[in-house]
């Protein structure tokens, strides 16, 4: 997961699609690289946009999924595997061959620190890198792209928007690596994870516990920052307060929220695929069906899904269907609300 620091987040209400462009491209260079230096594999993700926090503030993020390994960029034909770093030697690798980016790699050890495919902190930092260099937010601001009006237009100045920055360079930023929740996690429990960032809105209905007199009142997680853990808070805010939070997080028109990179591209997605299936199947380690890849398989196309009653374990009867009308609709509907009638 990547993250933009929160003194950037008026900055990137005012600028979202270059700024969210600029995350994405900054995100990638960074896991492609460091990547290729410490693991020298090549790398492939899919990253999915999300903009708020569960107080629906404005929290520009990336989640990214990549595999745990690749082809190997070393020059050979060979599946490398990602290695767990921790606390042991860096090791100097033989001359490397003309076109290998990498020179150094980190042994696996036993006593894992903690740390998973990289080295986090070098990802947090080579992050920041990329984010504010040359390349990044200062070409933005160079060319002119970035809108600088009211409030923000002393920053039009070249010297005034780089000290605005240099706070920055000097804080730790958020890039944050998480393993499988366990060891042999199959592959298509980690898309599913993933999955559920891919739609939906800031807040889900049952998050929402009552809208009286005026006021919203939902549950949003207790920061661990503070103290908390999972446990869940009522945030009560007066209406007018979360439509505006909620509108917040409104993406331009058309944006790509999911973007695929590296060995997941588009134009490089089925070589890439096949390369990998013949590296796994030449080294061994061809992956098994998993258990539900394998029920799935042996289930007859005909047989029967219909759900159990978690309880009485009785087939379960459909009685009713809904279907969630689309905004489109409901808005030109006899049902749409008086307010906008009125427009």
């Amino acid at each position: 997961m990547f993250t933009i620091p929160d003194k950037l987040s008026s900055l990137a209400l005012g600028n979202r699609e270059e700024i969210y462009n600029l995350l994405f491209r900054a995100a990638w260079k960074t896991l492609q690289n460091v990547i290729a230096d410490e693991q020298l594999f090549e790398a492939a993700a899919v990253m999915v946009l999300h903009t708020w926090n569960q107080r629906l503030e404005a929290h520009g993020h990336l989640h990214a999924m990549m595999p745990g390994g690749g082809p190997a960029l070393t020059g050979d034909r060979r599946w490398i595997k990602s290695r767990r770093i921790g606390k042991g030697v860096r090791t100097q690798l033989p001359e490397r061959p003309a076109g290998c980016c990498a020179q150094l790699r980190h042994d696996p050890v036993s006593n894992c620190d903690g740390k998973y495919l990289c080295d986090s902190e070098e990802l947090k930092s080579k992050f920041r890198e990329n984010f504010l260099a040359l390349a990044g937010l200062r070409r933005l601001h160079a060319g002119g792209k970035l809108k600088l009006n009211g409030d923000w237009e002393f920053l039009q100045d070249e010297v005034a928007f780089d000290d605005r920055l240099k706070p920055l360079e000097s804080i730790t930023w958020v890039a944050y690596i998480e393993p499988p929740p366990f060891e042999n996690c199959p592959p298509e429990q980690m898309a599913k994870y993933l999955a559920r960032y891919l739609t939906g809105g800031p807040i889900s209905d049952r998050r929402i516990v009552s809208h009286d007199n005026g006021f919203v009142t939902f549950l949003a997680r207790i920061d661990k920052k503070t103290g908390g853990s999972d446990e869940v808070e009522p945030i009560k805010l007066r209406g007018a307060e979360f439509v505006r939070r909620w509108s917040l997080h409104i993406l331009p028109k058309g944006y790509t929220k999911t973007r695929r990179f590296g060995g997941y591209w588009n134009c490089r997605r089925k070589d890439y695929l096949a390369e990998c299936r013949e590296l796994l199947a030449s080294a061994g380690l061809a992956a098994e069906p998993s258990e539900t890849q394998a029920s799935s398989l042996a289930a007859a196309p005909d047989s029967d899904t219909t759900p159990c009653c978690p309880k009485c374990k009785l087939k379960m009867r459909r009685i009713g269907f809904d279907e969630k009308p689309s905004w489109r609709i409901l808005m030109y509907s006899p049902h749409r609300p008086q307010w906008y009638r009125d427009d």
